[in-house]
């Protein structure tokens, strides 16, 4: 149910922008925004691993250097049935973790030396088998994408409004066509936010997806007692460097969850994910 919700809601995500371009544009900007949304695509496919991690500091880390962690995600990743990843660690205090990579065979895992002093083994074994159940699921890249096709509609309507105060919207004016203003001020309003909320449609069904995964290869609880101790670490130390742009990629929203920020979380509520997690540890 979740990939299907995933399926739909990206297809609309690009619809959306197909949409966006064609009223900036017409035909023309329709097949503009197309070309250009497969442009964002292969880049992000290829190249979001890379940036992601050097825009966090994250330093690759060998068994020597982290015995234990490599021990675990290397159990983790047997069971799963995916290829070791790589391992890193963001020097922050801020408690948190995120994978990275375009499919399996080019996976990594990042954690912060934050979430390090703060889980036991078992509940930092219940975070590892949750990002690696992203990667099996090839959700960064779904998630990335999605982040990409947004932030390019917001473009598109920020590109909008510079053509309205530069007189882009005579056009509609003289064709006789009353509605064209009103149908661009409603696009550059409406489109990003809906693109907004597509997008975190789709990253909470996969969050919801990977919690799923990650207790069937370590154990329920150990993920719900994490992700407690998570919800109080991130309220005490958020991530000073996390960006907008990026939230979605971590185990737990790395931002202060207060009132209109939670209401808009790319990330489901923690208290329904630990929830969820406990139901599952009671099932035969």
């Amino acid at each position: 149910m979740n990939v299907l919700k995933t399926t739909f809601f990206m297809a609309g995500l690009t619809l959306l922008f197909i949409l966006v371009g064609g009223a900036l544009g017409g035909q023309q900007g329709m097949v503009l925004a197309f070309v250009l949304a497969c442009a964002m695509n292969l880049g992000t496919y290829w190249f979001s691993d890379r940036i992601v991690l050097r825009m966090y500091g994250a330093q690759e880390v060998s068994p020597m250097e982290a015995p234990e962690l490599y021990e675990i995600v290397k159990g983790l990743a047997h069971r799963a049935g995916i290829p070791m990843p790589k391992l890193y660690i963001i020097p922050s205090e801020a408690p948190n973790a995120f994978a990275t990579g375009r499919n399996p065979e080019h996976a990594a895992v990042a954690v912060t030396e934050g979430i390090l002093r703060l889980l036991s083994r078992d509940e930092l074994a219940g975070v590892l088998a949750h990002e690696l159940s992203h990667v099996k699921h090839r959700d960064i890249l779904i998630g990335t994408i999605a982040a990409t096709i947004a932030g390019a509609i917001s473009m598109l309507a920020n590109m909008a409004q510079w053509a309205m105060i530069f007189g882009g919207g005579r056009r509609d004016d003289e064709d006789g066509e009353g509605g064209g203003l009103i149908g661009t001020l409603a696009m550059m309003i409406l489109a990003p936010i809906a693109a907004m909320l597509i997008q975190m449609a789709i990253s909470r069904s996969r969050e919801y997806l990977a919690d799923e995964g990650g207790a069937k290869l370590s154990h329920p609880r150990y993920l719900a007692s994490a992700l407690r101790k998570l919800q109080r670490g991130v309220e005490r130390v958020p991530m000073a460097e996390a960006t907008p742009a990026t939230a979605h990629m971590f185990i737990v929203n790395p931002f202060r969850g207060e009132g209109i920020v939670r209401l808009f979380s790319t990330h489901p509520p923690l208290e329904e994910r630990i929830q969820r997690l406990e139901s599952m540890a009671l099932r035969p």
